[in-house]
């Protein structure tokens, strides 16, 4: 049996697609299985003892510690060699080879199981259970003599083959966007990608563990909002129809989560699905994870230590050090971050000044350093497109940029010190934003006009506009007390913590475009 790729257009709905020659093969071969008296899918438990790795990795000549192990998994490869066989089973963990002799499965008269269901319709990619004992082979390598085998489920589509050429070996996929599009056949031919999304759980179980040891409490607010904000980003919309309302996906946690903080909570954070209707890059997917948190009685100096601590915490709980390679480069997440303002950022990297510019000349401005504006941007669009364009590719090791125009920042507290600015700040890390914090804005009169200077952008077309939350502004009436908070994008620190290049290597199931490049 040949399992080369299929050639089939997946994009084709199932209904009409004409099958391969190598899907027909199998859908024959399924027919063949039942015709032998054996449920290609059936529903009976199967009592799996061991892993692939906990055997291949603890067996020791001369112990009885694997004289009766059960495995379950995919055939991934198979040798047959007349009244024997080997084959390599992948489940979860690893592989493990495992030996499969005729007359030891098939003790009686019917050699049907082996000649007929293992020589002739068991396809790469079926899931079998194995019984048996480990042993080492005269190669040294360590195996599963198999003394029963049972069938767990066919396969009706051929996996992906890695190609050779020259000498090298190449990724299955012969188009990497079927990587992300078809994540459940790429966690198979690459299993090495199942170990980013293990790191992945790993670090977000660190963060949580560092924050509830802090006393600090984990809560859920709503995903659909009648009224959007806590960023300046464009919305996902949608319609309720029993309550003839229209709702947004939420872009944010925050003015839900600093309702609490009034509430009464004195610390809260939320792991949370948040979605932003924008343009899609290897740093942006529609939809993303955010933690948000917010301490009452605390403002965003003490939160740039509790950053510090907390990604110190992380890193050690992966690589047992706070150093972690990301491409090149060696982060250092061990404390004492350098700290910057905005300005002195954008004066250090361009060798302009422009904290006292005014709209006008901050256009001519950023035109002159190639950054594209549009007449929708106001003063803080502008200083945040040169910033991202000319200042954040530089930042490779973490740094805190601090201290921003308050035109930047609607819902911050204007800063104690310097008039025009607010007390925020961002980490950036690698080159990009991985963390954003306020000392929250707690006054709801400043807060209402800074709300309203935000629908005036809006009328001058910037469609990441904030809109103004008359509930929110009703919380703060009853008080806030001074609180800090942060927002980091999980997505993007998985990416330096599991040295990705792109978000879509460390989401499962990334957004992607309709096959075939048309619209859905």
């Amino acid at each position: 049996m040949s399992d080369s790729p299929e050639t089939t257009n997946a994009s084709v709905p199932a209904a009409v697609r004409s099958l391969s020659e190598q899907e027909q093969i199998r859908r024959d071969n399924l027919s063949k299985i039942r015709a032998l008296g054996v449920e290609p899918f059936p529903a009976a438990l199967f009592p799996v003892s061991h892993t692939s790795h906990a055997v291949v990795e603890g067996f020791e000549d001369g112990s009885t510690a694997f004289e009766d192990v059960a495995l379950a998994g995919r055939i991934m490869a198979r040798r047959i060699m007349g009244k024997a066989a080997f084959a390599e089973l992948q489940d979860a963990h690893g592989r493990i080879q495992i030996y499969v002799a005729r007359d030891e499965i098939c003790p009686g008269e019917d050699k049907s199981l082996y000649n007929e269901l293992f020589k002739k319709l068991l396809d790469l990619g079926d899931f079998v259970g194995v019984r048996g004992h480990a042993f080492r082979t005269k190669t040294g390598q360590v195996s599963l003599h198999v003394s029963e085998l049972t069938f767990l489920g066919k396969a009706l589509r051929p996996l992906p083959v890695v190609k050779e050429k020259d000498g090298a070996v190449y990724d299955a996929f012969t188009d990497s966007e079927q990587r992300y599009r078809q994540r459940y056949v790429d966690l198979v031919v690459n299993p090495e990608v199942r170990e980013v999304f293990i790191k992945r759980s790993r670090m977000v179980r660190a963060m949580r563990g560092f924050l509830e040891d802090k006393g600090y409490v984990e809560v859920e607010t709503p995903v659909l909002q009648p009224i959007y904000g806590g960023a300046a980003a464009r919305p996902f919309k949608t319609h309720h129809n029993t309550l003839d309302q229209t709702l947004y996906l939420r872009i944010a946690d925050e003015l839900y989560l600093k309702r609490l903080i009034v509430g009464g909570f004195e610390g809260v954070f939320e792991f949370a699905k948040d979605f932003r209707n924008e343009g899609m890059s290897r740093f942006h997917n529609p939809e993303f994870t955010m933690m948000e948190l917010y301490v009452a009685y605390k403002d965003y100096r003490w939160m740039m230590d509790l950053v510090e601590a907390m990604l110190d915490h992380i890193a050690r709980a992966l690589y047992g050090e706070p150093i972690v390679q990301v491409g090149e480069h060696n982060i250092d997440f061990s404390s004492g971050y350098p700290r910057m303002s905005m300005y002195e950022s954008i004066l250090k990297y361009t060798d302009v000044d422009v904290s006292a510019m005014d709209e006008d000349t901050m256009r001519a401005t950023a035109e002159k350093l190639g950054v594209e504006t549009d007449p929708s941007m106001g003063r803080g669009k502008l200083i945040d497109e040169i910033f991202g364009e000319c200042v954040e590719p530089h930042l490779i090791q973490p740094t805190f940029i601090t201290d921003y125009p308050v035109e930047m920042s609607p819902l911050a507290k204007p800063h104690r010190e310097h008039e025009g600015l607010v007390e925020r700040f961002e980490l950036i890390c690698n080159g990009k934003e991985i963390a954003n914090a306020f000392s929250e804005l707690n006054d709801p009169i400043d807060q209402r006009e800074r709300f309203e200077a935000q629908l005036a952008l809006g009328k001058r077309g910037d469609a990441e506009a904030m809109m103004l939350d008359e509930d929110f502004l009703r919380a703060l009436e009853y008080g806030m007390p001074p609180t800090a908070g942060v927002g980091i994008g999980i997505d993007r620190l998985a990416m330096i913590m599991c040295n990705q290049a792109s978000i879509q290597d460390v989401l499962l199931f990334p957004q992607m475009r309709p096959e075939g490049g048309g619209k859905a």
